[in-house]
């Protein structure tokens, strides 16, 4: 889920200075082409809620008045595996994926946001296809889903760019912060659709929320 922001993508940006990673959480790191994936820990807490509090972020997600404590919860959720989203060593965001374990229904599923100011780089679509690329070469799953608010057009394009196709509209499938129902959109992707780096900046459409 996600608004953009009206900076144009930067051509010349590289992704030469990758952040530094704790060699106690470095079994777990996942890097993209631009951005770095890292377990979180409760020293990122801080900076996660930061980024929940902006309001194109606490729209989608929301969290009540202590979105310290939100974060911290989020975190701790059993069955979730949260990721913090690193660019030039500053955190950029949150990713997390969870499973079905069942076998004959295994799939995983992807939840993301993003720090607004960091928009129109083309972080969040790294973010995404370096951890879809992940659950399905490490975690061997075939399919993989995720569920951006079905009027949240920046989020789709940027999933879109991933391999993820539109499945179907889940009518008043999330009670938003304005007390009413609203519609979601579920998108899956198969392995073999899963799409290759980008060369170059993938422009403005970046998820604030899925």
């Amino acid at each position: 889920m996600s608004e953009p922001s009206n900076a144009e993508p930067s051509n010349t940006e590289q992704s030469s200075t990758e952040p530094s990673v704790p060699s106690s959480l470095a079994a777990g790191v996942l890097r993209g082409a631009r951005v770095v994936l890292r377990p979180a820990t409760p020293g990122d807490v801080p900076a996660l809620a930061a980024i929940r509090r902006t309001p194109e972020v606490y729209q989608r997600w929301r969290g009540g008045e202590d979105l310290a404590a939100a974060v911290a919860e989020d975190l701790a959720e059993p069955g979730s595996h949260p990721l913090t989203i690193l660019y030039r060593d500053r955190v950029a965001g949150a990713i997390q994926w969870s499973e079905e374990t069942e076998a004959e229904y295994r799939h995983a599923s992807i939840d993301i946001y993003l720090d607004p100011t960091l928009h129109g780089r083309g972080l969040g679509t790294d973010a995404v296809r370096t951890l879809a690329r992940h659950l399905i070469a490490d975690r061997g799953h075939h399919r993989l889903v995720i569920d951006p608010a079905a009027d949240n057009e920046p989020a789709i394009r940027c999933y879109t760019k991933v391999g993820f196709r539109p499945v179907g509209v889940m009518r008043r499938y999330e009670l938003g912060a304005d007390g009413s129902w609203h519609d979601g959109l579920l998108m899956d992707l198969l392995a073999d659709e899963l799409t290759p780096d980008e060369p170059t900046a993938a422009g403005p459409d970046e998820p604030t929320a899925a």
